[in-house]
């Protein structure tokens, strides 16, 4: 299938590794060129690299819980590449422990950074979006039902899949689609440093495998695929949705 993405540009928040990274691979490979970000300017350009230089990809230092790096995004899309027709939205997890156990501070700065940060860049980049234009926002299946000891997602995520769907009933009159998706367990570098760090690696990885349908953990190249796709042409019709890429593991609608 032609997903219509050659010559088309992304920003990517947060890519400069793991899903967001997965995604502008997928990007690249379809034709597409990508502006991606991150808040370590080493991984950036590592990524740059990776993604075949500067002729395919970008790459800018930004954190979303800065007013300004929505819009320094934008201005590198469109001054580097001459237009702008997507973002997929994604931040880093807010940390970890149950809900009543975060502190007011806690809540404030995951609060900033995960919920404020994620609207402030998803309301510029549709500013700046022509018709035929998407943005994915990066959640969690936790917008469904929670998760163990994560109490700031459980609490952030479902609000921010809300504001997904308000968004796509104001911006799909111009044709911008605005959309959530649901990431379950991916073989991340994340991942990997987790697991090792368990008492017995192995072991950690086949109880997590064994309580997804499949039976195993996401590569992260099946998300970057379908995310791609969510937010190609070939998916003009998706808006105002969530999207579970979870391996079946939501037990939920």
């Amino acid at each position: 299938m032609d997903l219509g993405l050659a010559d088309r540009v992304y920003i990517l928040t947060g890519a400069s590794r793991g899903l967001g990274f997965a995604t502008a691979q997928a990007l690249v490979a379809d034709g597409a060129r990508v502006v991606i970000s991150s808040r370590d300017s080493e991984r950036v350009a590592d990524a740059v690299t990776a993604l075949g230089g500067p002729e395919h990809a970008a790459g800018i230092v930004a954190d979303l819980s800065d007013p300004d790096a929505p819009r320094d995004l934008v201005d590198t899309a469109t001054e580097r590449f001459g237009r702008l027709d997507g973002a997929l939205v994604s931040v880093g997890g807010p940390t970890p422990g149950t809900a009543a156990s975060m502190s007011d501070d806690q809540w404030r700065q995951a609060f900033e950074t995960v919920f404020l940060g994620s609207i402030r860049a998803a309301r510029t980049f549709a500013s700046a979006l022509p018709e035929g234009g998407a943005i994915g926002l990066v959640l969690s299946t936790s917008v469904k039902t929670p998760l163990t000891g994560l109490g700031l997602s459980n609490g952030l995520r479902p609000g921010l899949a809300m504001v997904a769907k308000d968004m796509a009933d104001e911006y799909g009159p111009r044709g911008v689609r605005v959309l959530s998706i649901l990431p379950g367990r991916f073989m991340t570098d994340r991942s990997r440093e987790l697991f090792a760090a368990a008492d017995d690696p192995a072991t950690a990885t086949a109880q997590v495998s064994a309580a997804i349908p499949l039976r195993r953990i996401g590569e992260p190249a099946e998300y970057g695929r379908v995310a791609a796709f969510l937010l190609s042409p070939a998916a003009s019709y998706v808006t105002g949705t969530a999207v579970a890429v979870d391996g079946g593991s939501t037990r939920t609608l």
